[in-house]
């Protein structure tokens, strides 16, 4: 397909018709009938040099010929190419009290944020975003694929010096927050991977179906990581369910490890297709112009008709 030659203005095409009458002219032999001065002898009709000027003599109608399939606009189709399809990561990361409890030889803060270090190298080229929440939220990092911000982050944010406000888990309110950023990409899937170790209280009530149904009306998928030896609280199994993620249960670091190795082959990376388009070819055109030019400027140097 990327072989075919379009034109952005075909109707100039019509203008060929003044070279083509050019080239007949010059084929029917009405030119000017002067002798080559050739030790003052005349040309026969079939000279070999008669015949040479007569095709000197058609190179600028050549041109013209040239340059009116160049104001048409020369194209052709490119190879259809692939497109890889960005997806919108925002981390939603638990910093309440209960995040410095032992885990895997360190806090469990300390092992969700090295899973998310490798996770971010397992996912490049997506768009990142860190979110903290206890009973207020922060958005740490915007979405972005710089992810070197990301990785500077777990010192900042430790659970333990933050301030009183951070103590609780509101896991509706940074569900919501997060849902709002999301939205802002008007591009790309949207993800969000919530990471927590408790229970909350603003999902009760069937607070967790509202919530749900308004993510997945805007096509965010949660998956959320459950860091704690009880089992995952019913809101979150609905609220991951029901936008067609799931809810991860790991137990010590490998587990966590596994958990976002999962997520990532659960929510792969899509690659669209994208069309073929018309992009413009006047390269043969310019270099065909430049020959027939450059020869007939030689031209002009002897193989020419002359007055005498």
């Amino acid at each position: 397909m990327n072989d075919l030659l379009v034109f952005r203005h075909p109707w100039l095409l019509l203008l060929e018709l003044l070279p083509a009458l050019l080239l007949w002219r010059l084929a029917r032999g009405r030119g000017p009938r002067v002798a080559l001065p050739l030790d003052h002898g005349l040309a026969g009709r079939r000279s070999p040099w008669r015949h040479l000027v007569h095709a000197c003599e058609s190179l600028p109608a050549l041109l013209l010929a040239l340059a009116i399939a160049l104001l048409a606009g020369p194209q052709r189709w490119d190879e259809p190419r692939s497109k890889r399809v960005l997806t919108n990561i925002e981390l939603c990361v638990d910093v309440s009290g209960s995040m410095t409890s032992e885990f895997a030889g360190g806090t469990r803060y300390d092992g969700a944020m090295k899973a998310i270090g490798d996770f971010l190298d397992v996912r490049k080229g997506d768009a990142f975003g860190l979110t903290f929440f206890g009973n207020a939220v922060l958005h740490w990092v915007p979405l972005t694929t710089d992810t070197s911000a990301l990785r500077c982050a777990t010192p900042f944010m430790r659970p333990g010096n933050l301030p009183f406000w951070f103590g609780g888990t509101e896991i509706g309110k940074a569900l919501l927050a997060c849902r709002d950023v999301l939205v802002e990409r008007k591009e790309g899937d949207r993800m969000i991977v919530l990471v927590t170790d408790g229970y909350s209280a603003d999902l009760s009530g069937d607070r967790d179906l509202e919530i749900a149904r308004k993510l997945k009306g805007d096509g965010v998928v949660i998956y959320s990581i459950h860091i704690d030896s009880s089992e995952p609280p019913e809101p979150i199994v609905n609220l991951t369910a029901l936008t067609g993620g799931e809810v991860f249960h790991p137990g010590d670091q490998e587990g966590l490890d596994h958990v976002f190795r999962r997520i990532d082959e659960m929510q792969q990376t899509r690659v669209e297709k994208v069309r073929s388009e018309a992009l413009d070819w006047f390269e043969p055109f310019c270099r065909a112009g430049l020959v027939v030019a450059a020869v007939a400027l030689l031209a002009l140097f002897g193989l020419r008709w002359t007055p005498w």
